[in-house]
């Protein structure tokens, strides 16, 4: 089993921990897996963990997680992929914003499953400094016990730079309060070169820069000057998308589509919302609709 596989099934165990409440709860949906295993592999302490328990690991979760639902690789996802993959490759810095809904914390969790010290950080109103240090670390399989702020930060710059092509990707970096988002700056520079960053939000994180940058705020020129002096705007929730997704779904009656794309107001939860609701109606009220 390679490293790329350990990651997607460390990605996996994590989303079923989040699923489960605790990884306590985890561990008792699991046979065989204790939840010290559980704990050594989220922190990355694996030298130790089996063969055998990685492939029982997988394959109970493979069973547990939802698997009806058929990713589609709308045109928002081609362009977040394409975004992530060159600021990966090329050590870019890049702000993506898109509308709730449009499918960026999917983009995000498949690109970061599917490649190799990808690094994501889900952004929370309520981070400190430290916090978001130390979800960093933790995303990174590092300890940081007794660490002080800065000694987080010079850890967590130490790793990645011994890392190839990494990439930190910011989810929902618009609820980063301004000291936090600071913190983007001195990793900016500090791994300027060295390391690719996507801050993705909602476009309240370009009205919040512009805004910034009006009345002169502390640091919001630096952090405008260091994503290219511009967000870049996905482009939206396409009929063509609904359709795809409809069709990879169950959903093929034209006017149970028609219905979906004309209720969804271009979200992609409420476009799985409709399916399902779809999915669920008796075949006689389905015909009437």
């Amino acid at each position: 089993m390679n490293a790329i596989q350990k990651q997607q099934i460390t990605e996996s165990l994590r989303l079923f921990c989040q699923q489960k409440g605790s990884q306590n709860k985890a561990a008792n949906s699991l046979n065989g897996v204790s939840a010290a295993t559980i704990s050594q592999i989220l922190s990355g302490n694996t030298e130790l963990i089996s063969g055998d328990m990685w492939r029982n690991i997988e394959s109970q979760i493979k069973q547990a997680l939802p698997s009806e639902w058929v990713l589609v690789e709308t045109r928002d996802f081609k362009l977040l992929n394409r975004f992530f993959a060159d600021a990966q490759l090329h050590s870019n810095v890049f702000a993506i914003v898109g509308d709730a809904g449009s499918g960026k914390t999917k983009a995000i969790e498949q690109y970061t499953l599917s490649n190799e010290n990808v690094y994501r950080l889900s952004c929370s109103e309520f981070w400190n400094k430290k916090y978001f240090l130390q979800e960093l670390l933790q995303t990174m399989g590092r300890d940081c016990s007794g660490l002080t702020v800065s000694e987080m930060m010079q850890e967590a710059v130490n790793q990645i730079l011994k890392k190839n092509k990494p990439l930190i990707i910011l989810d929902e970096a618009d609820k980063l309060t301004d000291q936090v988002l600071y913190f983007f700056i001195t990793l900016y520079n500090k791994l300027e070169d060295f390391c690719g960053i996507i801050l993705c939000a909602t476009d309240h994180l370009d009205k919040r820069i512009k805004r910034g940058l009006k009345i002169n705020k502390k640091g919001y020129k630096e952090i405008y000057s260091r994503i290219g002096r511009k967000c870049i705007e996905l482009k939206g929730v396409s009929f063509t998308d609904v359709t795809q997704i409809c069709m990879a779904n169950g959903i093929e009656d034209k006017g149970q589509i028609k219905k979906i794309w004309d209720d969804c107001e271009c979200d992609l939860r409420r476009v799985k919302r409709k399916i399902h609701a779809e999915k669920q109606k008796p075949n006689d009220a389905s015909q009437e609709d």
